[in-house]
């Protein structure tokens, strides 16, 4: 409806893919899900449920009667109580053993965790896609010399494929987090209402054993090999607030790619794509705005913004729970996902698409290369016999003047004819030029690109041979 506030991240910036996972569908399939697993868990450790109580329950799993479980939410108020009535009324023969022994954080946090984790699943397939699409480019201008920066200020020279791999390295170390992560994925289980599995105690006439197997057994069904040791009501929120950091984490180093980017485009030496039919200003017909990199940057801002909101809500969780987790969590963790999916899936368009212009990367490089050979420069003087000491104190005056003759009168360096007409230097313009070649200042950056790609960018992309490609928004 037009009428209604819209969220942007559903309709402009996330896929549909992680709109999918964060759906009502989604979640409440997964309730009821989780309802057949305690059932059927219950129902092998003896409990009084039958196998066709079991079957009607998974009769109904995908068929979801949303009509009566809202309007029942109406008189009870409890989202949990009002899908337990709406599975009831279709699954008549087990309406009295859905939920037996659960409190309402048995569906909902599980539930939580289990989306969460195909969440992060598919950002790391996104991040992937990031890393693989920008260690092409890296390959292919790994020996284009450049000017490099620090401070925005000109300084010894890199190449294009280098400051590449800088951004690679930042989408790795992310990745690794996530893997990490993933690797000790765990469900809350079925713990009751404080934690204390109390009630599955009473079900199963104080059997210790069973209580534990109910915990596991209901995490194996739903897919999972481990749950969390201790509980309160809720899984500690401290997993939502390392989550999102996570997420920040790319969000940072994302907002790191798009400024570069964005300063690389006001050069004139990179650009983002550029549509043919793409209007830049609505009122400079001329203009190529960065406005990808530019939304990677405001996207990004607001997932590290975001971080703030699980970190609150562990910190401020008194004893076995309070509720003033559930409103902030519903919205916070799911817009986190939404806008990290949208970055990631702008990064990999952006990175896909660069557009390298050599020549002004070259001309803007010559203009500063000779300051950065007088060393060079002295010491083939020197070799042809001239005094050091009194060569440096001549390179430094000339170096002023040219550097004056650039700012002040907006004229082309001319240090190397400055040096090339003193005779003390005894070394013509052309042998200068021969010490200007942009290949001799690069250091080892060839070399460390080629070597980044073997040993660190390749064994990633090898492990994930399915790069997800699809359902890219930009």
């Amino acid at each position: 409806m037009k009428n209604r506030y819209e969220s942007p991240l559903s309709s402009r910036y996330a896929s549909d893919q992680m709109q999918e996972l964060f759906s009502p569908d989604v979640k409440f399939r997964t309730w009821r899900k989780l309802w057949i697993a305690l059932a059927e868990t219950e129902m092998e450790l003896g409990l009084d449920i039958s196998q066709e109580q079991i079957d009607e329950l998974i009769k109904y799993k995908d068929d979801i009667n949303y009509d009566v479980a809202v309007e029942r939410e109406k008189i009870v108020r409890h989202d949990v109580m009002s899908h337990v009535y709406a599975y009831g009324t279709q699954a008549t023969k087990a309406a009295g053993i859905i939920h037996l022994g659960a409190t309402s954080c048995f569906v909902g946090d599980n539930t939580d965790l289990i989306i969460m984790y195909d969440a992060l699943e598919l950002i790391k397939k996104r991040l992937v896609k990031v890393i693989a699409t920008l260690s092409k480019f890296a390959d292919e201008y790994k020996n284009l010399p450049t000017l490099g920066f620090t401070h925005f200020q000109p300084a010894q020279p890199t190449t294009v494929g280098k400051r590449a791999t800088l951004w690679i390295q930042d989408f790795l170390l992310d990745l690794e987090a996530i893997e990490d992560f993933l690797k000790r994925k765990r469900l809350r289980g079925a713990k009751g209402t404080t934690g204390t599995q109390a009630s599955f105690l009473e079900l199963f006439d104080g059997d210790y054993e069973k209580v534990k197997q109910v915990d596991k057994m209901v995490a194996k069904k739903m897919g999972y090999d481990d749950v969390f040791a201790v509980t309160g009501q809720t899984y500690s929120r401290k997993v939502d607030s390392q989550v999102i950091n996570i997420l920040a984490g790319i969000a940072q180093s994302a907002t790191k790619f798009s400024n570069d980017i964005r300063l690389l485009q006001n050069l004139k030496e990179v650009e983002e794509p550029f549509e043919k039919n793409q209007i830049g200003s609505s009122a400079m017909a001329y203009k190529r705005n960065p406005m990808r990199s530019e939304r990677i940057a405001s996207l990004s801002r607001y997932v590290i913004a975001d971080m703030i909101n699980p970190a609150m809500t562990v910190a401020g969780q008194w004893f076995e729970r309070t509720l003033d987790d559930s409103a902030n969590k519903r919205i916070s963790v799911p817009e986190a996902f939404l806008a990290t999916d949208a970055v990631l899936n702008l990064c990999a368009n952006v990175s896909d698409g660069l557009v390298v212009y050599p020549k002004v990367i070259e001309q803007r490089l010559m203009k500063e290369l000779p300051f950065m050979a007088t060393e060079n420069i002295m010491m083939d003087a020197v070799k042809k016999g001239g005094n050091r000491q009194e060569l440096h104190e001549k390179i430094r005056v000339h170096s002023l003047e040219a550097a004056r003759v650039v700012k002040v009168e907006g004229k082309e360096n001319d240090l190397v004819d400055r040096i090339a007409a003193d005779s003390d230097f005894g070394i013509s313009k052309e042998e200068i030029l021969e010490v200007l070649k942009p290949e001799l200042y690069v250091g080892c950056a060839p070399m460390q690109v080629d070597e980044f790609l073997e040993n660190e960018v390749r064994p990633v992309l090898k492990n994930e041979e399915s790069i997800d490609t699809a359902d890219i928004n930009v």
